[in-house]
């Protein structure tokens, strides 16, 4: 219970702290007297058996300005004690018995927002209670308690010279024979009169400097101020801070009466700054209001649609380039202004020949073709290699020159000349699907041989994905045959090593048709 009146006391001071601020003042400048009739009630502590009852009383201060004064005060209480075992040191009063109670005391007391009319204060003091009983019988009582007290409250400016008061007071007690004090709260109400003092504390327009240092007596009702009493206007916009709701304006724009700023053509550069006041809405501006066109293309950024147009291209009202033939590359910039529907180009916008044998890929029918090799008017090789040949007439290469680890798939060292040069051939015929095919001898076991040679078409596959990129995945498969498909007898050494082989077959031989009748009629000129 003790702990909690405490933080009643303290909860009070705290609340009254934050309080809000309102124009009015609690509290008079100067020297003056407050007189402050009141009236309110104990909460007594446990210790003490007397019944709750209401007293009064009159308090009279000597205000040394708004926040420092001094008070005394007296009150007067009518009670009964309510319990029979209870005793003080002047007697025991017992149950019922009507006793009088004429506490006086002095205290110090500290205005925290005086200058507003809700102001929060705080007090600490000393205090005494005489306490008498009613009747004589059966015998007198008479006892003083008196010790230190403390507390807080709230003044509320009603005018210049009245406010009312509420207050809590932790009055301590110590009754023999324990040492510990008793807190007994009193919680009162009443009506603070000031006689003397200023109203306004010798600042007639209440800008906090008093009239004998105010060498600008007529300052505006919120405007900050210098030591001299003149107001501070940190912007140069001619409207005072504290009263500037725009504090920050920019020096020569022109302001309203709150001090911000005027902007007719909303651009976000203010009237008296804005270099080209008509701007169109929506346009982006640079630091004087005028249009900004990052890339200079001739339509103001805000409106430009494609903001980042490269330099030299044409474009439209929306500030898009424009691309006639649609090969991605704008008018203007276009070195090759009519490239036919789909073809691949370079940053000119011309035709791009990405094997450099002559022919533009949009006409290439062999576009990977290797350099220094003579090709047609199709970009395909003239000459053919053996292999070439064999791929074109048989519709397969084989080869028995890519060797692996014994019993393993592991491609040697010595093979990869080989397969370098089927891949050299294969990314020149892009159009082509190609089975990769594993084959072997009799030795081993069926089961054994087929997943062998499966292993070793995958490796042959992986290692031309790996170092052709030119290479579509999807058109090439590898296949393991095992022993399934021999060329020769398996029962001759000479036999064996013709079925020891890799296959790269072509699985879409109309394209191989296409390519021999595409030759045949050029070598007949037609």
């Amino acid at each position: 219970m003790k702990a909690l009146r405490m933080l009643a006391v303290l909860a009070v001071v705290v609340v009254a702290t934050l309080a809000p601020t309102r124009t009015a003042r609690s509290e008079p400048g100067g020297l003056h007297l407050n007189l402050t009739p009141f009236g309110g009630y104990w909460d007594w502590g446990k210790e003490i058996k007397f019944d709750k009852h209401a007293f009064y009383g009159g308090r009279v201060g000597l205000g040394f300005g708004r926040y420092l004064g001094v008070e005394g005060y007296y009150s007067w209480l009518k009670t009964k004690a309510n319990d029979p075992l209870f005793t003080l040191p002047g007697g025991t009063p017992g149950a019922g018995r009507e006793m009088e109670l004429r506490g006086y005391g002095g205290d110090l007391t500290l205005n925290l927002l005086p200058s507003i009319a809700f102001d929060p204060y705080v007090l600490g003091g000393w205090h005494e209670e005489k306490i008498t009983s009613k009747t004589d019988v059966p015998s007198k009582i008479q006892d003083w308690e008196n010790g230190l007290e403390f507390g807080g409250g709230i003044k509320l400016g009603l005018g210049s010279k009245i406010a009312l008061r509420g207050e809590i007071r932790d009055k301590l007690w110590k009754l023999p024979p324990s040492s510990s004090s008793i807190n007994n709260l009193s919680y009162t109400g009443g009506l603070q009169l000031t006689l003397g003092g200023s109203a306004h504390g010798g600042d007639a327009d209440k800008d906090g400097v008093p009239d004998k240092n105010d060498r600008c007596p007529n300052t505006p009702k919120g405007a900050l101020v210098d030591a001299s009493g003149c107001p501070i206007d940190s912007d140069g916009d001619g409207v005072p801070d504290g009263l500037d709701q725009c504090p920050d304006t920019p020096k020569g724009a022109i302001v309203d009466a709150r001090g911000c700023t005027s902007d007719a053509d909303s651009d976000g550069v203010p009237d008296g700054i804005d270099q080209c006041p008509g701007t169109p809405a929506g346009t982006i501006v640079d630091a004087k209001g005028c249009p900004l066109d990052s890339d200079g293309d001739g339509v103001p950024d805000g409106v430009d649609k494609c903001p980042n147009t490269p330099a030299g291209a044409k474009v439209d009202a929306t500030g898009c380039p424009v691309d006639s033939d649609n090969d991605g590359v704008p008018d203007g910039i276009d070195q090759c202004p009519n490239t036919p529907p789909g073809t691949k180009v370079d940053a000119r916008g011309c035709s791009v020949d990405s094997d450099g044998d002559g022919v533009p890929d949009d006409k290439d029918l062999c576009p990977n073709t290797l350099p220094n090799v003579k090709v047609d008017a199709d970009g395909c090789p003239i000459e053919l290699n053996e292999k070439e040949t064999e791929l074109l007439d048989k519709g397969r290469i084989t080869t028995r020159e890519i060797h692996f680890e014994t019993a393993k798939w592991d491609i040697l060292p010595e093979s990869r000349p080989v397969l370098d040069d089927i891949g050299k051939i294969l990314i020149q015929w892009p159009k082509l699907k190609i089975e990769i095919g594993g084959h072997t001898d009799a030795r081993g076991s069926d089961a054994y041989n087929l997943n062998l040679s499966q292993k070793r078409a995958q490796a042959v596959l992986d290692y031309l994905l790996a170092n052709f990129p030119q290479i579509n995945r999807d058109q090439y498969t590898a296949k393991g045959y095992g022993e399934r498909k021999p060329v020769a007898s398996n029962k001759k050494v000479e036999g064996m090593a013709k079925n020891r082989r890799v296959e790269f077959k072509v699985l879409n031989t109309e394209e191989l048709t296409k390519e021999r009748e595409r030759r045949r009629l050029l070598k007949k000129g037609e």
